[in-house]
């Protein structure tokens, strides 16, 4: 029977909703919150998809306060902390525990490449000197970095480390992870690999962060509820219409405008905005309509709707 740990289940890495001012978009915020939790996820704020990389440190601070004081009751919120300057990822941890984030999710500085002692000398730093659980996440696509298993199972037995997440596209890795950590009650393993997702789910793997929540989270609530209940046709038909949604907006696209292209789809289900923060753009008005039209093409296909938040 597969293992019910305290960190599981669906994770959203949440976009951030820009003004045209650059400035965080609150009602936008509470409406995507509003579709998270009402479709059994919990967001992840200031990832990956959250554009962290280019955001300032005000507009940070105040996405965390405002998240810890829209979310419901009962659930938790993680946030990113990662910066290339280690000092600042400790700060803005502290910033988290101060305003009642409950998780911290770090990946590796971006610029130097390190060795696998100064990888694991950066995490235990992190682990001794954050106050919140820490989750460590691998993402080669940015980073330009995999981060050793053997080394990432050392880290999972610090006594602050409670969980990975894992962004890398690798059939091996994912076999391997799920062999070291399914049966570990102390550590999780959350997969970024959207088109693994079921997969993943039913070997394993103890939850999902797919960009693509921000628009369908009920899609991969309901597959791991036909994970938990071993109804495999159930979730590989739901891993269908994830794979037919992420061909939409990622497809031959660089991750900044597959981003650009998630934004524009969530406007059009009046859930945000379709602002960027510099350098990255938001896509044109002619791009903007082809998304939408491709995407309620699939939908008829495939006898599905997009809920409308205007």
């Amino acid at each position: 029977m597969k293992l019910k740990k305290k960190y599981n289940g669906l994770v959203v890495p949440s976009i951030t909703p820009l003004t045209d001012s650059y400035k965080l978009d609150h009602e936008a915020v509470e409406k995507i919150f509003d579709n998270i939790f009402n479709y059994g996820g919990v967001p992840f704020i200031l990832g990956t998809t959250g554009e962290s990389a280019s955001l300032p440190n005000d507009l940070k601070l105040d996405f965390i306060k405002l998240a810890t004081s829209v979310r419901q009751p009962g659930r938790l919120l993680y946030a990113g902390i990662s910066s290339n300057c280690l000092a600042d990822s400790i700060e803005l941890a502290k910033r988290c525990a101060d305003e009642g984030i409950d998780v911290a999710v770090a990946h590796l500085p971006a610029y130097f490449t390190l060795t696998e002692y100064e990888i694991k000398t950066y995490f235990e730093t992190l682990a001794n000197e954050v106050p919140i659980p820490l989750i460590v996440y691998n993402i080669p696509a940015t980073t330009n970095v995999s981060i050793n298993l053997n080394l990432l199972d050392e880290l999972s037995h610090h006594d602050n480390i409670v969980g990975t997440k894992d962004s890398e596209r690798n059939h091996d890795r994912l076999k391997d992870s799920l062999k070291l950590w399914a049966k570990r009650a102390d550590f999780s393993h959350f997969l970024g690999w959207g088109a693994q997702s079921a997969h993943a789910l039913f070997t394993g793997s103890d939850g999902l962060v797919p960009s693509t929540g921000n628009l369908f989270p009920d899609i991969y609530y309901k597959m791991i509820v036909a994970a938990d209940n071993n109804d495999e046709a159930a979730a590989l038909l739901l891993q269908r219409h994830s794979n037919l949604v992420g061909d939409i907006y990622q497809g031959k696209r660089l991750l900044g405008e597959s981003l650009a292209a998630l934004k524009s789809l969530m406007q059009s289900a009046g859930l945000c905005r379709s602002y960027m923060m510099p350098p990255l753009l938001k896509v044109s008005e002619a791009e903007a309509t082809e998304l939408q039209n491709k995407l309620q093409s699939m939908l008829n296909v495939e006898n599905l709707s997009l809920p409308i938040y205007q």
